[in-house]
């Protein structure tokens, strides 16, 4: 199983891939996408759009996990916010994966154990459980590993809940 993580966001939306291969998580790709403040804003949503469609056609994930923001302080922020989650949905369809959304409390409790975890203590775990070496790692990607890694953490148990009902 491959699954695509993404943490959305218009200055640097963060992506990761994981495969999961027996009992281990394996990083396939990740990074993050950055479009040129400069650009008016349907060409930034636009960029998010198309370089993740790349990354689904690059490197197949079976599924998506996406990050589902329930608060934001900002209304613009969130106004934006929500636009970029456009462009992802979209992405996602046009490349017919199935999506799936967790909170940020859920994404940080399967990967640190504690929900109000901070973005560098998701980093050090993602770093950790998927045995990267990159110091460069920059914090969106391990957002976007951390959702992938949630998402498979949450079918395993799904997998063995249905299996001892039935």
């Amino acid at each position: 199983m491959r699954v695509l993580g993404i943490d959305p966001s218009l200055q640097s939306t963060g992506f990761g891939v994981v495969e999961e291969t027996g009992a281990s998580y394996i990083p396939v790709v990740y990074g993050i996408v950055k479009p040129s403040p400069k650009l008016p804003f349907p060409s930034r949503l636009n960029e998010i759009r198309t370089e993740l469609e790349k990354v689904m056609v690059s490197f197949a994930p079976d599924e998506v996990a996406i990050e589902n923001v329930f608060y934001v302080q900002n209304v613009r922020t969130a106004l934006s916010l929500g636009q970029v989650r456009g462009a992802v949905l979209v992405a996602v369809a046009a490349q017919a994966r199935e999506l799936f959304e967790y909170s940020a409390l859920e994404i940080k409790k399967a990967v640190t154990g504690y929900g109000q975890a901070d973005k560098n203590q998701v980093r050090v775990m993602v770093k950790t459980l998927l045995n990267i070496e990159d110091d460069a790692l920059s914090l969106d990607a391990s957002d976007a590993l951390a959702a992938a890694i949630c998402h498979l953490n949450s079918r395993i148990f799904h997998r063995k809940l249905e299996e001892s009902l039935g």
